[in-house]
């Protein structure tokens, strides 16, 4: 549980990164809009965002806010009570801090922030917190995808008749 606690303190940290990172964009890109970070490639454009990614169920805060924090409840007692091997704690810590910054803006303000806009492709603008949980949700797939393999070449390699020699055979 000890470990655990330690990735659920590394989750606050993220969502505090994000919160601060929030509150640099409010203070200097609100009052001027957007301004270049890799000029052609990607800009700083303060957004508010009253929806999820996407923005999709764009209006519906209460349900979003009662959604996200019953997911992130789950995430916490997951990382404090499963054992599972550090990818994976990883993986939820990313996802628990990236989720808990979104929520403290939609209960705060009803809207999220976003400040990250690439300008060589349409995309929506989006966040710290939308990369911390798309980064845990992309190494949550991959991490399945490789449990999975393992598990077949297991199977495989113990598969009767592979290469097997019996006295049956002699």
């Amino acid at each position: 549980m000890l470990y655990g606690v330690c990735f659920l303190i590394g989750g606050l940290a993220l969502a505090a990164l994000d919160q601060l990172i929030k509150i640099w964009a409010t203070t200097y890109l609100m009052p001027i809009g957007s301004a270049p970070l890799v000029p052609g490639f990607v800009e700083l454009r303060y957004v508010l965002n009253d929806g999820m990614a996407f923005s999709m169920l764009s209006g519906r805060r209460w349900l979003l806010i009662a959604v996200t924090g019953a997911v992130l409840l789950v995430v916490a007692l997951v990382l404090l009570f499963r054992k599972m091997p550090r990818l994976e704690r990883i993986v939820w810590m990313l996802i628990l801090g990236g989720g808990l910054g979104n929520l403290i803006d939609r209960v705060r303000t009803g809207v999220v922030v976003d400040y990250l806009n690439f300008q060589f492709m349409e995309f929506p603008v989006f966040n710290f917190a939308d990369i911390c949980v798309c980064t845990g949700v992309g190494l949550l797939i991959l991490s399945l995808v490789l449990d999975l393999v393992h598990e077949r070449r297991n199977a495989s390699e113990k598969a009767p008749g592979k290469g097997d020699t019996t006295d049956a055979d002699a």
